[in-house]
């Protein structure tokens, strides 16, 4: 029989590309719409899990924090709400997966590859770490909740107009400079790649961990990443950095990950930013320029 998921965060970038994905044929996936499933209503969700048998729960859902949110102040708040009214009906649903974030490291405190266990070590100050820590604390006494830590992810769906990989393929399709405000390393993982390793964590149970980095081998720098988007779009367009200073490096270890899924075969960011790069390329005239003209 197919599994039911409960995907929470439909509409927001990652769960649209769950829909999308070939996960959708493999599973019986329910993606309610925030008006039809309002998990900030404590009543509303309980209702949803008595009247529907869920076997795991994606929870992507979340209020972000980042420069083109709405309501930052909502963040912890609403991040907590949202969470502790799904695990209350932990009983309901066999599993779930949360989709964590590096955050939860303290981006004031970040080193190349951190590990898991190098959380806590600081509490982070900001609205959005904060809640993945403490929500993180709650897991660590589950049984059958995991938090899948991702770092940069990417994909189509995602605001081009803060994200930087949709953000340096935008700007070359309009013949614009590729501008950096600080270059850094990062860990990117293609999104379609996600979709895979999600697949294994609903598979499998019985896992070692409570909480997994989801990231590649190795990290890349963003003025790398703007050349290789050149090269791809065979334009030669200026690469600005405003400031020379390399930024705190965002990575993380993965041989938990890579202990789970021993053949990962993650997708090399060449092909997967060429395929992006294309996709932008064929919805072109849907892209708004002047959100590519000031740097968030």
């Amino acid at each position: 029989m197919y599994k039911t998921i409960l995907l929470t965060g439909g509409s927001g970038f990652i769960g649209k590309n769950i829909k999308e994905s070939y996960l959708s044929g493999k599973y019986k996936i329910i993606a309610p719409s925030h008006k039809e499933f309002d998990l900030l209503d404590e009543k509303a969700v309980a209702e949803f899990f008595n009247n529907n048998r869920i076997d795991v729960v994606i929870h992507s859902a979340c209020r972000p924090g980042h420069r083109n949110a709405q309501k930052p102040d909502l963040v912890f708040y609403e991040n907590m709400l949202m969470y502790y009214n799904i695990i209350k009906n932990d009983t309901k649903f066999g599993k779930m997966l949360v989709i964590g974030s590096g955050a939860i490291y303290d981006m004031r405190h970040y080193k190349p590859k951190m590990k898991e266990d190098y959380c806590g070590t600081y509490i982070p100050i900001d609205q959005h770490g904060f809640s993945k820590y403490l929500i993180y604390k709650d897991i660590e006494n589950r049984n059958n909740v995991i938090d899948l830590r991702v770092f940069g992810i990417f994909g189509k769906y995602e605001d081009y107009t803060i994200r930087f990989i949709s953000n340096m393929i935008c700007k070359a399709i309009f013949d614009m400079p590729l501008t950096i405000k600080q270059n850094r390393k990062f860990d990117y993982i293609w999104v379609e790649d996600f979709n895979r390793i999600l697949e294994h964590f609903i598979e499998k149970d019985n896992f070692r961990y409570k909480a997994y980095n989801i990231t590649p081998d190795y990290s890349i720098e963003l003025s790398e990443i703007a050349k290789m988007v050149l090269k791809i779009s065979h334009k030669n367009l200026p690469i600005i950095v405003a400031d020379k200073s390399i930024g705190l490096e965002y990575s993380g270890d993965n041989s938990r990950l890579k202990s789970e899924m021993v053949t990962l075969n993650l997708t090399s960011l060449e092909p997967a930013i060429r395929k992006l790069y294309n996709y932008y390329n064929e919805i072109k005239a849907d892209l708004d320029f002047k959100y590519l003209s000031v740097d968030k």
